[in-house]
């Protein structure tokens, strides 16, 4: 960590040859208060991106340029500006000059009234209607149910970030637009801001219509870290009682019939083989939430990390 800096930008970029040039020189203008640093990430570019974001480097000190080896997604490439950033506040930026550099500063003064994150809201945004808004609207209303932290705009990359709170989170898939969950179940303080919005004007975006099947797979995969990854032993433990709950009424079902009413005779077999199934289904899930508990416990030991965060301690 730089204590000189007071704020690393970082900039995702794939294929947006032409589009650096002038969301640098916004940024420029826009964070000439602070001290801060620029950290552009080729994503994987076939075009001239990297050359100009080389160049811009090479005349001006501040901006920091880092190439992966070959497209490994958004969530990816900031999650490589996360780990080399070094200073206490982080801003993402996309590279595609839709967003408006003049939103940095109020995102920081946001940021400085005690919050952890603020997230930017495209209110007025500028794309199609049907490719891109809507299917955004959709996946908003449903992380923000699934999450229980309501954010209007999870998919805009204009944020603010306190480093200490996500400096050791492990990013995978799409989930770049859960950060601000994230952080809020990590007891982050999250609110969100208006910022502006410009119709792209070079290149043509990377997604479609179709990424929101892929965002509800790892919202799924997200909701369940959430929920138990510091107690999985809950969740198989607690679904092996409601199929053990299912198998001692199918076999009560069945002895009752036989010592009583005598009406079912022919489900009387299959409803005895059906308890026996989900008895075993009961014993494997227990067995299986003795393991991932286990593997839990390796996974924090391993990593000598803990199953908490602090926020400060108080020094007599």
């Amino acid at each position: 960590m730089n204590n000189q800096l007071e704020l690393s930008i970082i900039i995702p970029a794939s294929n947006e040859e032409g589009n650096l040039r002038p969301l640098i020189e916004g940024i420029s203008k826009s964070c000439q208060s602070y001290s801060f640093e620029v950290l552009i990430i080729d994503d994987g570019s076939t075009d001239s991106t990297l050359a100009e974001a080389l160049q811009l480097s090479k005349n001006d000190q501040k901006i920091r340029v880092i190439k992966l080896r070959k497209r490994f997604g958004q969530t990816a490439a900031l999650a490589a500006g996360i780990d080399h950033a070094q200073s206490p506040i982080l801003v993402t930026i996309d590279g595609d000059g839709q967003n408006d550099p003049q939103d940095i500063p109020n995102l920081i003064q946001e940021l400085k009234k005690g919050y952890d994150v603020v997230s930017g809201w495209r209110e007025h945004r500028k794309d199609s209607l049907i490719t891109r808004k809507i299917p955004s609207w959709c996946a908003n209303a449903i992380i923000s149910w699934v999450t229980g932290i309501s954010l209007h705009d999870y998919g805009c990359t204009l944020k603010a970030y306190r480093a200490s709170l996500i400096k050791d989170i492990e990013m995978f898939g799409e989930m770049h637009r859960f950060l601000p969950a994230w952080c809020a179940w990590r007891g982050g303080k999250i609110t969100e801001i208006p910022v502006r919005h410009y119709a792209r004007k070079r290149g043509h975006s990377k997604y479609g219509i179709l990424r929101i099947f892929k965002v509800l797979i790892d919202l799924m995969t997200l909701k369940f870290f959430s929920g138990y990854l510091f107690k999985p032993n809950h969740l198989f433990s607690g679904s092996a009682f409601f199929f053990f709950g299912l198998s001692l009424l199918s076999g009560g079902l069945a002895f009752y019939d036989k010592f009583g009413p005598d009406r079912f005779a022919s489900y009387r077999i299959p409803l005895l083989l059906l308890a026996g199934i989900l008895g075993v289904v009961s014993i494997l899930l227990i067995l299986l939430g003795f393991v991932t508990e286990l593997m839990v416990r390796l996974y924090f030991s391993i990593r000598d990390q803990k199953p908490y965060i602090i926020d400060h301690e108080n020094e007599i």
